[in-house]
């Protein structure tokens, strides 16, 4: 599988292929039209950032809660097992604005689109 993370802002690393936005929402000010001119992603997929209800609780345990909602909603799902499929074959980069990627919903996407390529995804 080859995917990687990455800070949104951050400039672009050799090998790492189609950048993901993971986000709900783009920075203040820039437009549906710009991001990928703006060089934030290539791509936005709103629908594996965590919901709105969930990023406002801001709470240590987010990822348990996050992986359950990627996995109860059918959009994200088929988003999810879409991506690491791609992934198997197309290097792909999922990014977000935390400084702190341990604190971050992207490592846990990362687990999941992980455990989708090997076949091991509990849905």
């Amino acid at each position: 599988m080859k995917l990687k993370t990455f800070r949104i802002g951050s400039k672009p690393v050799p090998g790492a292929g189609i950048r993901l936005g993971v986000v709900r929402f783009l920075p203040r000010g820039v437009k549906k039209s710009d991001y990928q001119k703006l060089g934030l992603f290539d791509l936005w997929f709103p629908a594996l950032a965590p919901s709105r209800q969930l990023f406002a609780t801001r709470e240590r345990n987010l990822f348990p809660r996050y992986r359950a909602e990627i996995l109860k909603n059918s959009e994200s799902r088929q988003t999810l097992l879409f991506l690491a499929e791609v992934a198997k074959k197309t290097p792909i980069s999922i990014g977000c604005y935390c400084e702190d990627e341990s604190k971050c919903h992207r490592s846990a996407l990362a687990a999941l689109l992980r455990e989708a390529a090997e076949g091991q995804l509990a849905v």
